[in-house]
Parts: C-alpha cells; sequence; structure tokens
C-alpha cells in the first residue's frame, strides 16, 4: 500500500490528523484530505512537507 498519515503540526508537535490519507487535494485555502477508507476531512492549512518513503504528510495551519 501507498497511502500515508497526515499530521498536523501544532506548537511544534505533530498530531495525527488521518490515517491511510489517499487524497490530498488543494481547495483554494483549505485541503480536502480523504483516506482509503472514504473519511474525509477539510481542514485550512498547507502542506509543510511529504516523505514518501516514511508514508508521512505534515500540515500546517
Amino acid at each position: 500500500m501507498c497511502e500515508a498519515n497526515a499530521y498536523l503540526l501544532r506548537e511544534g508537535k505533530e498530531e495525527l490528523f488521518m490515517e491511510s490519507v489517499d487524497v490530498v487535494r488543494n481547495e483554494g485555502d483549505s485541503l480536502c484530505v480523504t483516506s482509503i477508507f472514504g473519511e474525509q476531512k477539510t481542514i485550512r492549512a498547507k502542506i509543510l512537507s511529504m516523505s514518501l518513503v516514511e508514508h508521512k504528510i505534515i500540515l500546517e495551519e
């Protein structure tokens, strides 16, 4: 599987935002994040970093 976990960076700490992320879509000033299970969340954030090897996405509000 190639899905990743998304983390929200708050006060210098990574908080799990969503597991098994399949799609991250830009929607203006927000991101729509969808898991492989169909769960969907929208957040006003930007992608700070992505590591495809570590399967990790870091978001920043």
